[in-house]
């Protein structure tokens, strides 16, 4: 397996730079938050 260390690292920094950015404006928490919410599991008891 050849591995493409160019996109690698390239996609590694763009999403380091968009994490700091979100986290300077606030909108990190909110993103954490909101991925949460849509990927809790539900438990649903039957009576």
């Amino acid at each position: 397996m050849q591995v493409r260390w160019k996109k690698l690292i390239t996609k590694t920094l763009i999403w380091l730079l968009a994490e700091l950015l979100l986290n300077l404006i606030g909108l990190d928490d909110l993103a954490d938050y909101s991925e949460f919410l849509f990927e809790r599991n539900v438990i649903i008891l039957k009576a």
